[in-house]
Order: structure tokens, then sequence, then C-alpha cells
């Protein structure tokens, strides 16, 4: 029997679309009284409900996330930040998962931001209903609300000994009026008793028990299975079509062609073919006996190898500024000067679940259940194609099994969509292993040049750096052939080197397939590049490598990167909030030099290495023990991190994401390559598009550094310091200098 509701409701969404920085919506309070369910509370227009905190008179509290859940523990992180301002009891806490809403504000999973971005608001929001129930129970009782708190689910007045439990007090406190933000009170954060601890995340049980609904489990009446053939080189078109054989496959239904992208890839399908079944085994039947041959395409030349080897070219040569601290060097004498290249493969996310959703079109709109790290941009994409508004799309979300950026591109939601509206019934499109890494969106492939003119005391007196891979920007408009601002803010230009002399350029990068955001996203040849290079110069000094970054960052200070034309991004933060802070760089490279020498240390052949970087407003240092045996076969033994997040919500979570981006940025810099021949992609699945297995993976030790500093992101920063600690700790064990990835290319892996 589903619970009445009387509790805490919406009076003014507006308020609410304000805290995000949206537009028109708001939080507010009040009863009602409705027969409801979580789902239908978090999208019911007409339901008057909260759209993040409802308490029901069983006196459960339901709060909204907003966000994606893809492993990160979000669903976890956002109610824990609400529970804690409403006093709420952790015990009688229902987490709801948001769809598709504009009233939200963005509900985009990336960039490390949901923390970072909703922090403060989540605890206002929080406050807000806190303030309401006091009120309701200070009249009630008529004490002033000075003298009310909350906890465990309870309004306490201490000096009487009473207690009313939110339940009992939900209607009354709904005809109050919403308090605005700046009469709020916020807790102490020494007074926080959900933010900082450590909970299991919710969805645990149901992971564990294979109750956990993710975007392959969907099932619906009458539905239809499609698996997809798509363009083998990105740009070629179905030039003939041979679909008899697969008609006569048991079980398939239809084949149907889907249409041509136009213009800029963006979110748009591939095109390609389509067969259509009553079970998935047969669509894939089906699609196998397909006979297709396709039209020529401006990529049918693209070797990644010849495209890798023109871009080391061009960073040789001058490119465009987009960076100058002091004034330029022209003198760069080859017997003081250090110069290096690195490069970067083509990269694929590859997250354990491929792509998949499923839809149903009717006339009055399509329903979407769909693994989708960004609902809204699923709505929006899925009805320009249907030809319908944006309020008839319905997005439901399901748990991710994994993402890393693959998610946040709905191009096969709307695959799903064109199919369930040509065909009338319900259609799932289930992106296959191979599909996913031969027609995914990929990370660039790139190559940094690093130079330095060093002084009498081997430290540099002036640097050089250019970077050059195609840009994501490529994929939403043609003849965006040169890295995007955003872009070189990831690590490129915003290393606050302390060096008399620095100029950053960028050179000409064309995109022959679709260029999409990884996890981390250019920090990953940025950290690379960088971490490399001081490495290089380190060794040049003599001195330790955790040294080197002490006297290249040179004094605390907080970098502003004023007068050197250019304006930094900041991750979409204000530098006052979210500064440069070289305290926190010493902060984590100070921690990690503590943990290797507390940690094994290195025998015969084995060796640490080391990296720091700050990226979405989040310091991490990784330190990396190697062994490189005789036959030049690798072992990583143990990783020692430390991250400085600012404040954290759930130490756990961020202690498992910082493992987890030490293993996937291993899984990168070990073995991951994706390459072109004749325009098509070589690989096609976990055999030659390895993941790191259990037998690879190290010890892993991370320290998250206490901070009161607003919270920073957590889910992406650790990736980039991996790559140049391992290739750093290989040098320093065998004397190879890796400066091409994957290692896989130089050692045995």
């Amino acid at each position: 029997m589903n619970p009445s509701f009387s509790a805490v409701q919406n009076f003014s969404r507006r308020d609410v679309l304000k805290l995000f920085g949206a537009t028109g919506g708001g939080l507010a309070l009040g009863a009602t009284g409705l027969s409801w369910s979580p789902m239908v509370m978090a999208q019911g227009e007409e339901s008057r409900l909260n759209l993040f905190i409802a308490i029901g008179e069983d006196d459960k509290v339901y709060l909204t996330c907003h966000r994606s859940e893809m492993g990160q523990g979000i669903r976890t992180g956002i109610p824990q930040v609400l529970a804690d301002e409403l006093g709420a009891d952790w015990n009688k806490v229902v987490v709801v998962q948001g769809l598709a809403d504009k009233r939200y504000g963005s509900q985009n999973t990336d960039g490390s931001r949901s923390i970072r971005k909703g922090f403060d608001k989540m605890r206002e929001m929080g406050a807000m209903a806190r303030t309401m129930l006091e009120q309701a129970a200070a009249d009630k009782w008529q004490v002033p609300i000075s003298e009310l708190s909350t906890a465990n689910n309870l309004v306490i007045h201490t000096q009487s000994g009473r207690m009313v439990s939110f339940g009992e007090l939900a209607s009354a406190a709904s005809k109050y009026e919403l308090p605005k933000v700046d009469t709020l009170v916020l807790k102490s954060p020494q007074d926080f008793t959900h933010i900082g601890k450590p909970h299991k995340i919710v969805d645990m049980d149901g992971i564990l028990n294979g109750e956990a609904k993710y975007g392959f489990d969907v099932q619906l009446e009458g539905m239809r299975y499609a698996s997809i053939v798509r363009p083998p080189v990105y740009g070629s078109k179905v030039k003939t079509l041979d679909d008899s054989q697969a008609r006569k496959v048991a079980g398939v239904i239809d084949v149907v062609r889907l249409p041509v992208p136009k213009g800029a890839p963006a979110f748009q399908p591939l095109g390609g073919v389509a067969v259509i079944a009553s079970n998935s085994w047969s669509a894939i039947e089906g699609r196998k006996a397909l006979i297709i041959s396709w039209s020529d395409s401006n990529n049918d030349s693209h070797d990644s190898q010849a495209f890798l080897k023109q871009l080391v070219e061009r960073v040789q040569a001058p490119g465009k500024l987009v960076r100058q601290q002091g004034e330029q060097s022209s003198d760069w004498p080859k017997q003081n000067t250090v110069k290096a290249i690195y490069t970067v493969p083509y990269l694929a996310h590859a997250p354990m679940e491929p792509p998949v959703a499923t839809a149903n079109v009717t006339d009055s709109g399509c329903e979407l259940w769909a693994s989708t790290q960004t609902p809204q941009s699923a709505a929006q994409n899925v009805a320009g194609f249907l030809g319908l508004k944006e309020e008839q799309i319905k997005v439901n979300v399901t748990l991710l099994g994994g993402g890393f950026g693959r998610k946040s591109k709905p191009d096969y939601c709307v695959e799903a969509a064109l199919l369930s509206q040509q065909l009338k019934v319900p259609v799932k499109v289930c992106w296959s292993r191979e599909d996913e890494i031969q027609n995914g969106y990929l990370h660039a492939i790139s190559a940094q040049l690093y130079q330095a003119r060093l002084g009498d005391d081997k430290m540099p007196q002036a640097m050089l750096q250019r970077t050059g891979f195609p840009s994501i920007g490529s994929t939403f408009a043609e003849g965006a052939d040169y890295p995007a601002p955003w872009e070189v803010d990831l690590g490129f230009v915003d290393v606050p080197l302390a060096v008399k002399s620095l100029r950053c350029e960028t050179v000409e990068a064309k995109a022959h397939t679709r260029i999409g955001w990884m996890r981390s996203v250019c920090n990953i040849q940025h950290g690379f590049g960088i971490g490399s290079f001081v490495d290089e110069l380190a060794v040049k000094a003599n001195k330790p490598i955790t040294q080197m970054w002490r006297d290249l960052l040179g004094p605390e200070r907080q970098e502003a990167f004023v007068d050197q034309g250019f304006k930094y991004g900041n991750y979409g933060e204000e530098l006052a909030r979210h500064p440069v802070d070289i305290a926190r760089y010493h902060g984590v490279i100070a921690a990690v030099e503590l943990g290797m020498r507390k940690g094994e240390q290195p025998k015969v052949n084995q060796a640490w290495g080391f990296a720091v970087h700050r990226s979405f407003a989040a310091f991490v240092a990784v330190a990396l023990l190697v062994e490189v045996d005789k036959d030049n076969k690798l072992k990583v033994l143990r990783a020692v991190a430390a991250i400085d997040a600012g404040t954290v919500v759930n130490p756990d979570r961020v202690k498992s994401q910082t493992e987890g981006a030490i293993m996937f940025g291993l899984s990168l810099a070990m073995m991951g390559e994706i390459s072109f021949k004749h325009g098509k992609v070589v690989q096609s699945n976990f055999h030659d598009y390895p993941l790191l297995r259990m037998t690879q993976c190290p010890d892993i030790d991370v320290t998250v550094i206490p901070s009161d500093a607003p919270p920073g992101g957590v889910g992406e920063p650790g990736v980039p310091p991996v790559a140049p600690s391992l290739t750093n700790a290989i040098f320093a064990a065998s004397g190879i200098r890796i400066r091409e990835l994957p290692v896989s290319k130089h050692l045995t892996v």
C-alpha cells in the first residue's frame, strides 16, 4: 500500500531553480494527502511536491537525487547533504531518483561537479525544510524557534524535553512561507552528522543481490530488440543492402535503415541498418546475415599512426599562442635545453555496461528508459529527432554500469526513439562491446612538446609547451581544428609553474572520428606530458622529483594567471572560491612522500615514480612502486595517493573514486590504444582493448586530506597523475624512458 503523503511540498519552484542557477521553479513545503510513489513524486507536475525533500506521514524522509548513479555514489552523497541540514534519521531516508526535469537545473552528471556545484544549495534546501518544521513546533509549543533543534527525524525542545517527529509536523509545516536564503542558519561543520561520514551507498544491497536495475534490465510488454550495424568509417553511408537472409532468421521482425547524419556529429545517431527482432539473440543473428556495402568517406584514408606522426611534427613548429608568462624566449642553446615530446593514442571509454536505451513512442509522446548521464539532453535530442515538444518526453534514469563520459552523449537514446516511432512498439537498442569500441566517441589522439632552457642551477629559466589534438569542439562544429580554450585549461595552461618565461601554444589537428570527453578529459594527455617532463628535469638536476615539483611551483600563493593573455576557466568556478593554491599542492606532495617512506622499500629492479596534478578544483598526488625485470616485464606493486578535494561528503566514496581512478589510469597508460587503419577502428573488444586485470592491480593506499575548503571534484582528478607516475617509476627502475603511450608498446605488462 502506498503511504499517504502529508508533508513537505513545493510552494515556489522558481526559488529552487534559482538556487541551481536555472530559470523558473522552486522549493516550498506543503501538505497534500496524496497517495503516491517515489517515482511519481519526482516527476508529478500536479503532485505539488517538493523537488528534493518530502516527508511522509510514515515519518520517512524522501530525498531526491537528480544526478545519475554510475558507481560514484552520488545517490548517497546528495541525500547525505540534504539529510544533514534537515536533521534526518538516515535509517528513515528513502532516495528517489529524479527523472529528466528542467526544474532541477543541470542534471549533467559529468565534470566531477555534482557535489562541487550542489553542496551549498543542497544545504540551503535542507535548512529551509528544517526551519519550517521547527517553526511548526515552535507555534505548537509556544516557544521561540531559536530554542529548537532537529536530530534523528525529531524536532527537539531541550529545555522542556519535548520532542515531535517530522511526520507529525509535516502537515503543519507545509502552511508556512518558504524561508529566504539569507535568513537561514546553517549548521556548523563540527555539528555535521552525515556529511563527512562513511555511509554505505544506498544501492549496495540491490547491487549485491541482483535487484538493482540497470539499462539492460528494462523489460516492457511487447518490447522489440534492435541490433544496429553502423558505418565502419565515420562519414560513410549504406550504398547497397541485401537483408534477405537476415529476414529469414527466426525471430527477426524487420530491417530498418537509420537516417544519415548531416553536419557536425553532435549527438546524432551514426546511421546504418537496424535489425528488429523479438529477442536479442535473433537481432544479433539477423545483423550478422546482413550484406551491406558502404559509400566512400573523407576519412577512408585515416591512419592513426601516420596522423600521430603528423602531430609530432606539428608540435615542433610554431603554433597559436594561448599563454605567455613573462617575456618570450628565443634563446634555446642546445647544451642547456631539455626537450621532449609525449604522445597519447585514441582511447575508448569502455564502460562495463555498453550504451543501452529503451523507448516507447505513442501518440502522446515518448517514454525513455536509459542508463544516461544526461537525462535532460536525452529528452532534448529525442524530442528534436521525433518532432515532439520536450515536455512530451519522459526520461527514466536507471543505474549505469559505468559511464566515464560516454553516456553523456545520448545518440543511442535517439536510435531507440526513432525505431520505436517507426515500428510503433517499445524498442530496446543494445550496443554490443564491439559497437562501443568501434563506434563510440573517442578520447583524442595527441602530441605534446615540452622544452626548457636550464640555468646554472639546472632549473628552468624558460619553458615552451605545445599541444595538438583533435578538439571536442569538432563534435559540435565543423572546422573546429584547434583545441578550444576550455580544453587547454585542462592541465596545459593552468599548471602554476614559477618560471620566469613560460609560453604555451596549440597546433592544428583535424578530427577524423567523433571526439568526446572521457573521465578527466584533456588532463589525460596534459597530465602525462607535464608529469613526465618534470621528472626529466628532476633527473637532469639530480634531485627528487617531489623536490623538483616544489621548486617549480615556487612559494605558497594563489595563482591567478593575470596579464598572461588568457582567462582561466577554472572548471566553471570562481578562483576566489576554488583557488589554484600552491599550499594544497604541497600538502598532497607531502602526504604521498610520507606514504612512500612508510611503504615497502624498493628492491632490485624496483623504484617509485611520482606525479601531482590539479584538476576539477582538486589536488591529487600519486606514487607508484614498480618492478621491471630483466625480460622487461612490468609489475605495478603498490600505489600511494593523496587527494585534497576540500570538504568531502562521504570519505569512503572519495577513497573508492581515487582507487578507481588509479585503476582506470593504469588501464589507459599500460594498455589503452585505439588505432585506425583505412579509416576503421582496429580494436573490437577486451581481448585487444584490455582493462586492468586483478593480477595487474597494485595494493592501493589513499589519504584524504582533511579540509574545510569548498568541495572540489572527486571522480576525475585521480586519473591524470597515474600515467606519469607509472612511466617515471619505470625509468627509475630500468632506465627506460617511455614518452609514447601505452606502455605495452615498450614493455610486457
